[in-house]
């Protein structure tokens, strides 16, 4: 995969790293060449300077041959202007914009631009950890409605079958991890040893789905 990023911030500089250790190429965009210097000559990335909308620094990063196109400056505007260029004038086929304010990720999102909101990330995981420290969540969907959760199996569990921790429309065990391979339950699946469980949760559910998994309940 051929993927530009731009801004060569803390995120900008983690997400070329991960891309690049992963084997696909990377060109980063950034004004400021101080933060193109963080990305030392190990990370094996391309490196230009300018403003990330610029209809030339976008060309000479490669825009017309990119698969993807990650928007992470500091800015919320020039992080959504950049990234409506690379989809709808550039037609990049993977576009993701880093958005601080959530309310304007929401909107975005609507249109069809895909965003992260690192605020509404970081402010539904502290509330988990504060609420619901035993149950580690991994990701969040919607505004926080429903979580993803792993939890190792308890010992009350095992033997038992998926439907013993299965309420509709609110718990759902989606996956198991067993001996390092994952697998799809059905309700009938018995719980073993060692099990790794990955469950959907409704955050209104959260004490519930403690209970059944004979938790701590929160606070």
């Amino acid at each position: 995969m051929k993927a530009i990023i731009m801004g060569c911030g803390r995120l900008g500089e983690q997400i070329s790293r991960l891309l690049v250790d992963g084997g696909h190429e990377v060109c980063v965009i950034d004004y400021d060449s101080t933060a193109l210097e963080r990305l030392g000559p190990e990370v094996r990335v391309r490196k230009v300077r300018g403003i990330g909308f610029d209809r030339d620094v976008l060309l000479e990063a490669g825009i017309r041959e990119a698969d993807a196109f990650v928007a992470t400056s500091a800015s919320d505007n020039v992080n959504i202007i950049s990234a409506r260029i690379a989809r709808n004038i550039f037609y990049v086929p993977k576009v993701v914009a880093r958005l601080y304010d959530p309310r304007r990720a929401e909107i975005y999102r609507r249109l069809g631009l895909m965003t992260i909101s690192s605020t509404t990330w970081a402010a539904e995981r502290i509330r988990e950890l504060l609420l619901h420290a035993d149950l580690d969540s991994v990701m969040a969907f919607g505004k926080g409605e429903v979580a993803m959760i792993n939890v190792d199996v308890p010992p009350a569990l095992i033997g038992r079958q998926v439907k013993h921790l299965t309420v509709p429309g609110e718990i759902t065990v989606i996956a198991i991890t067993r001996e390092g391979r994952a697998l799809i339950p059905i309700l009938g699946t018995e719980f073993q040893k060692g099990d790794l469980i990955h469950i959907a949760v409704l955050a209104t559910s959260m004490d519930q789905a403690e209970t059944l998994l004979g938790l701590g309940g929160g606070y």
